[in-house]
């Protein structure tokens, strides 16, 4: 459960740049971990990149 809640972390962090395009209350669960990753490695900065590689196994 702790990559299911760095994921929902990462996704209200990395909202603005990574996200935007899907609603603000998404409500992330064990499934849409690895999207989150996804997500953040192909459009977010440095930072999102190492929040990634800590979410993907």
């Amino acid at each position: 459960m702790v990559r299911v809640r760095e994921a929902r972390r990462a996704y209200r962090e990395f909202y603005a740049t990574c996200f935007w395009s899907y609603r603000p209350d998404l409500e992330i669960g064990l499934d849409d971990v690895e999207w989150v990753a996804e997500a953040l490695k192909r459009n977010g900065d440095l930072k999102a990149w190492q929040v990634a590689s800590r979410l993907s196994p």
